[in-house]
Order: C-alpha cells, then sequence, then structure tokens
C-alpha cells in the first residue's frame, strides 16, 4: 500500500511539473518581471481562464509597459549594466536582432528543441544568432498583395485570387501586368500606389544579407528593385505618392489624383497580415467588400514581435515557462487565434483554426488560411543587426537615382560611401 501511495505521490508530482514546463517551484515566491511595448503582453498574462496568470498561480508578475519609442533607449541600458534588468521582455521587429547578436539574453536552445517542429520556421531563425536561440514569437506576418476586386473585374475580367496571381507571380510578370494595365485604362489606373511599397517584397527575393563576411553585399534582388523603381517613375506606372503619406491613403479611397489633378485608380497594396485590420480596415473603410489578397510576386515579411529573456535572469526557468507558454503553447494559442485573428506561429493551431474564417472586408475570402500558407515560405535566415540602418541609406540612394539626382552608377558608390563611413563596412 505503501509503495502505491508513494508511486501516486511520484506521478502526480511528475503531472504537476509537466503541466507548468520549466516553471520553477519557490513555495509560490517565484517572481517574474516583464518589459513590455505592447499591451497585448498585459491581456496575455491577465486573459481569464487561459492567460499565464491564470495557468501558473505561483508565479508572481510585475508587468510594466513602456512605449515602443522610448523602449530600447531603457532596455539596452539596464541590460548592459545588469542593474533593475526585467526577466522576460519583448522585441520589437526593427531592433530584435541587435539584442539577439548581443550577447545578452538567456539561451532557448532546450525549449527550442522541444517545439521546433510546430512551430513556423522564419521567426525563430530571426531569433537564432550564432547557433542558439535566444527569442520567440507567438506570431507570423507574412505579406500579401490585397487588390481592388472592381478594378480586376473592370481591366483584367476576373477578380479570382487564383487567376490575379497568375498577373502578379513574379516581378517581370508584375511590371508587363502594371505596364498593360495603364495602356488599358487609357493611365487611369496604376497597379501600385508608390514604388517604395515595393521595397519589402523584393528583400523577399534576396539570396544573400547585406553584411557578408564583414563587407557591405548588393544582392542583384537589390539592384533590381532599384531598377524597377526607376522605370516605374520614368513611365508613370505609379501613382507618385510616398508610402505612409497622405496619398498613400487615398489610393485605397478612390480620391488619388495625378500631378494634373486627374483621379487616379490604384489595383494592388502590399501590406502583412497586421495591414488588413489596422491599415486596410481603418483607412480605407469606404471601399470594403471589394477587395481581394493573393500572394504576389515574393515571399516576405514585415514587422513582427519577439519574447526573450535576461542572460542574467535569477529564475531562467520560470523566464523560459513564460516564452513557452505565450509564444508556443497549443491552448493558449487557439484562444489568441480565435480571440484576435493573430496569425500564430503554431502550426498545428494553424491547421486547426484556419477553416473558421471569412474575411466580410475582402468579400469572404479566409485571410487566414492564406496567410498560413505564406508564413511557411518566409526565409528569416537574411535578417541582421544591421539591416534598419543600411536600408535608411539604401533607400536615399534608390531616391536619388529615380529622381535624377544621380546616375545609378553616382547612386550605388555614394550608398557603399556612406555605409563605409557611419558603420564601417
Amino acid at each position: 500500500m505503501k509503495k502505491l501511495v508513494s508511486r501516486f505521490v511520484c506521478l502526480l508530482i511528475f503531472f504537476q511539473a509537466m503541466s507548468f514546463g520549466f516553471s520553477e517551484k519557490t513555495n509560490g515566491n517565484t517572481k517574474l518581471s516583464v518589459w513590455s511595448f505592447t499591451d497585448e503582453i498585459e491581456g496575455f498574462l491577465d486573459a481569464k481562464g487561459y492567460g499565464y496568470k491564470a495557468t501558473h498561480p505561483n508565479v508572481e508578475v510585475e508587468y510594466t509597459y513602456i512605449p515602443t519609442g522610448q523602449f530600447p533607449s531603457k532596455l539596452g541600458p539596464v541590460l548592459t549594466s545588469g542593474n533593475g534588468t526585467p526577466d522576460v521582455f519583448c522585441l520589437e521587429d526593427f531592433f530584435v536582432r541587435e539584442y539577439v547578436e548581443s550577447g545578452l539574453l538567456l539561451p532557448l536552445d532546450d525549449l527550442y528543441a522541444q517545439v521546433k517542429d510546430k512551430m513556423v520556421d522564419y521567426p525563430m531563425k530571426i531569433g537564432s544568432y550564432n547557433g542558439h536561440v535566444y527569442a520567440m514569437s507567438w506570431y507570423v506576418s507574412p505579406g500579401a498583395v490585397f487588390y481592388r476586386r472592381s478594378y480586376a473585374k473592370k481591366y483584367w475580367g476576373t477578380d479570382d485570387p487564383a487567376e490575379v496571381q497568375k498577373k502578379l507571380k513574379d516581378f517581370d510578370t508584375f511590371l508587363a501586368t502594371a505596364r498593360q494595365l495603364k495602356k488599358d485604362s487609357n493611365g487611369k489606373c496604376r497597379i501600385v500606389s508608390t514604388t517604395e511599397n515595393l521595397f519589402i517584397p523584393f528583400k523577399g527575393t534576396r539570396e544573400k544579407p547585406w553584411i557578408v563576411d564583414d563587407k557591405l553585399y548588393i544582392d542583384p534582388a537589390m539592384e533590381k528593385y532599384m531598377n524597377m523603381a526607376k522605370i516605374f517613375h520614368d513611365e508613370e506606372l505609379d501613382g507618385r505618392t510616398s508610402q505612409w503619406a497622405e496619398g498613400w491613403y487615398a489610393g485605397m479611397n478612390d480620391t488619388l489624383r495625378d500631378e494634373r489633378g486627374n483621379n487616379l485608380e490604384v489595383m494592388c497594396y502590399f501590406l502583412p497580415t497586421w495591414g488588413l485590420h489596422y491599415v486596410l480596415k481603418t483607412d480605407a473603410s469606404k471601399t470594403a467588400g471589394d477587395w481581394a489578397m493573393c500572394a504576389g510576386p515574393s515571399s516576405w515579411r514585415w514587422g513582427g514581435c519577439w519574447l526573450a529573456a535576461y542572460k542574467g535572469t535569477k529564475q531562467p526557468e520560470a523566464a523560459k515557462e513564460m516564452i513557452r507558454y505565450i509564444a508556443t503553447d497549443d491552448q493558449f494559442l487557439e484562444s489568441i487565434a480565435l480571440a484576435s485573428e493573430d496569425i500564430v506561429g503554431n502550426i498545428i493551431v494553424q491547421d486547426k483554426v484556419k477553416r473558421f474564417f471569412s474575411e466580410r472586408f475582402l468579400n469572404g475570402q479566409n485571410h487566414y488560411a492564406a496567410f498560413c500558407d505564406y508564413s511557411k515560405t518566409v526565409d528569416g535566415s537574411l535578417t541582421q543587426g544591421t539591416d534598419q540602418q543600411i536600408e535608411a541609406l539604401w533607400s536615399e540612394a534608390v531616391s536619388e537615382y529615380v529622381w535624377g539626382e544621380k546616375t545609378k552608377k553616382e547612386a550605388l558608390q555614394a550608398f557603399r560611401e556612406q555605409v563605409s563611413i557611419t558603420m564601417g563596412y
């Protein structure tokens, strides 16, 4: 009888440990400090029934919200000094690699080994450096082409995503389609409002990153983008606006005009997952139902948020468990997917929930299933901590060439010189 009781107690302890994964047991005294620039995390912690606090009652959480603009300047110094550090924190797309490459984060290799087979690959690649995983994300943000159904029917005879995809399947086809569209519409309809919108999708076709063997490398895909931007400008194939400018939004609502005051129609917008909910739905509400989406000419992603832990945390196992739960747990992410429509990075959950969605803004199209498919084709291995600074200089070089301020050779030379002077590459 004593042996049976002993076995029962051992099994009970085992299953309790399994239910909390990596979490440290300290008689209810485990405490984690969490910093975030997004209020989503607070919701994940506090959600009734399935939130982290509800499922991890023996962990006390001290949550701090810091606005995005202030976040890096507050996080960097405390991680470097080791004073006042949070145990777990969020990392935004613009600065995630800076910290992943910093040597200041807790390795998550053992956690990764447990979950890698059920998670979309590209966020894990972005969170990895020199063979170790340092950050994980609960969602994916692949890109797509959103296009106007009425214009597609008018000029292409169909608004079916499969048929429209054939006209946008690669960038050479995209250029030919842009030219034909302008011709068929007598100059009234442009395929995009600005070629700036093509930059990130072109990045998705690169084979190598910006820095290779500690030297600047300009991938042929980036030169192709430069050439395309010049062609679009010279042939007036776009709406001559700038991304995030008033004209960019005007094209979504049929109020864009050219330099002569004539009304312009815009066929396509390249946007990621969040672009549907936080750009089109908010800024193109008048055209709701007149949109559809397809993959477009490349696989790419835009944005994201990762969770990481400080390498010197006094609660490494509890920190890993929080990351495991929020970024990878099946039941938790299913609840998040159904509540928020976030395209979660857990493939098991993707396959379980994707059939439930029908987007009214897209006239009933299942955007969730499409984005799940797109997420599996994105390459995250080329992301580097120097990208943002280099790409700001690249944008200047492309603009100078497009507007005729410099020849292509001059613009490229100036770009190389600026990268060398400011960054040492």
